[in-house]
């Protein structure tokens, strides 16, 4: 890639981030990341999965220590529920309340559903290879922090 091209990438990713911040206001206490957990806590749990923080965290390749801080916050308002395990009482296990699941839903049918069609000249390839993208270009920046010299 020319040095060209990863400039226009990393503004990209700079847009990328302001789009984030377009999204509708969320209710008091509520946070971009709360909606992003419980999609990923009811995708797990469709594949069978009783969801643990470390299952959070790999499925987003985020540290454990920044999902239980969201999670603590999630539990606090009243989207998430903890229950240790009976087996391992050392293991925590959540599960999503009626109001996390009434928040996600609300997203899924009113944002997200509203803007499938606005979106519907970008193709699920085109969204694909942008996705992969990304997540070569992080993996390669967060392994290999560069240095330079002033």
């Amino acid at each position: 890639m020319t040095t060209r091209n990863i400039k226009r990438l990393l503004d990209a990713f700079y847009q990328a981030k302001r789009v984030r911040e377009l999204m509708p206001t969320l209710p008091k206490g509520v946070t971009p990341a709360f909606i992003h957990y419980l999609d990923t806590i009811a995708a797990l749990q469709q594949q069978g999965v009783r969801v643990k923080v470390s299952d959070i965290s790999d499925a987003l390749h985020i540290p454990r220590p920044g999902v239980t801080r969201t999670v603590k916050d999630m539990v606090d308002g009243g989207y998430l529920e903890k229950a240790a395990s009976e087996e391992d009482g050392r293991v925590t296990y959540l599960t999503i309340t009626e109001k996390g699941r009434m928040l996600s839903q609300v997203f899924d049918s009113e944002f997200f559903a509203q803007l499938a069609p606005l979106l519907a000249d970008v193709s699920d390839e085109d969204a694909a290879t942008t996705i992969r993208t990304i997540e070569k270009v992080y993996q390669v920046m967060s392994e290999r922090r560069i240095h330079v010299e002033q």
